[in-house]
């Protein structure tokens, strides 16, 4: 029976230079980020590719183009190399504090992340966070962190996305408004964007009309401050007004609750590596919010 050919690991100088020319799609470029001549770029990924009996790029006439067989091997390289400086990290770095940068709406910062900071210290001590609050969807166009959290349905283009809240929608107030003999009458707090949904929780809980006064926010999070603030009926999103009304800043005005189908997602970038520090942090926050949603 004849013996299976195993290939030796090619050298890691040619490896880097794979991954670096595929990446940035340019030798020259390539060879300015790796400290070395072009010449010694083409001559790894030449070698590489004859240790591989595959062709790896296409040369164009400016740049080259990686082919098929040369875009199958790359995410396996990159996740080698982000692995590799994950253990280094934390093998010989263990008390090095790390930071995780994320973008996260502002309500959801305010009202789920910064409350949860002192079991985040307890539970993970050597990360600490970058956070960019977002107040338009727009922010997340702009170049930044690989996590963020994005309010919607779950389909986030050319991004991997995990569920953290799934929304109930009821109507709260001060407890000093809640005693009014018809809440129906308070104004309501509007918040503008898809989370505009009065009109369907009257028509879902089977109660008509709308009060001749509202008042209208841009966040989520000042909409429930105001209504803390007695000034007027809003609609609130469980979870995350569960922390206001356990300390009676709130109260239900109905019993009625209407599922939506919209929450938070902690999504990634379809291609990205997270960082060990990334990871810690994502898989906390995940079983932080596991059954709350």
């Amino acid at each position: 029976m004849a013996r299976r050919t195993i290939p030796t690991l090619p050298p890691l100088d040619w490896l880097r230079s794979f991954e670096a020319a595929a990446r940035l799609s340019n030798f020259t470029a390539a060879a300015a980020e790796l400290g070395l001549t072009q010449a010694a770029v083409s001559q790894h990924i030449r070698l590489l590719e004859e240790r591989l009996k595959t062709r790896l790029f296409s040369r164009l006439a400016r740049g080259v183009a990686l082919a098929p067989a040369g875009a199958a091997y790359l995410p396996h390289i990159q996740s080698a190399f982000a692995t590799i400086g994950s253990s280094t990290t934390e093998l010989f770095e263990p008390r090095a504090v790390q930071t995780v940068s994320i973008r996260v709406p502002i309500s959801f910062a305010l009202l789920a992340l910064v409350p949860a900071l002192p079991d985040l210290a307890e539970a993970l001590p050597r990360i600490q966070l970058d956070l960019v609050t977002i107040h338009r969807p727009t922010d997340y166009d702009l170049p930044g962190s690989a996590l963020d959290i994005r309010f919607g349905n779950g389909s986030f283009p050319g991004r991997e996305a995990e569920r953290l809240t799934a929304e109930r929608l009821v109507p709260v107030a001060n407890p000093a408004l809640a005693s009014a003999a018809d809440w129906t009458s308070l104004p309501l707090l509007l918040v503008a964007g898809a989370r505009e949904m009065w009109a369907e929780w009257f028509s879902a809980a089977g109660l008509a009309g709308h009060p001749q006064r509202s008042h209208r926010f841009d966040s989520f999070v000042a909409a429930m401050q105001a209504g803390g603030a007695r000034g007027g009926g809003g609609l609130g999103a469980r979870p995350l007004i569960d922390a206001a009304r356990y300390s009676g800043a709130l109260v239900r005005l109905s019993d009625f609750e209407l599922p939506s189908t919209s929450g938070h997602f902690l999504t990634r970038p379809s291609t990205a590596h997270l960082t060990s520090a990334e990871q810690d942090f994502r898989q906390w926050l995940l079983k932080r919010l596991a059954g709350k949603a």
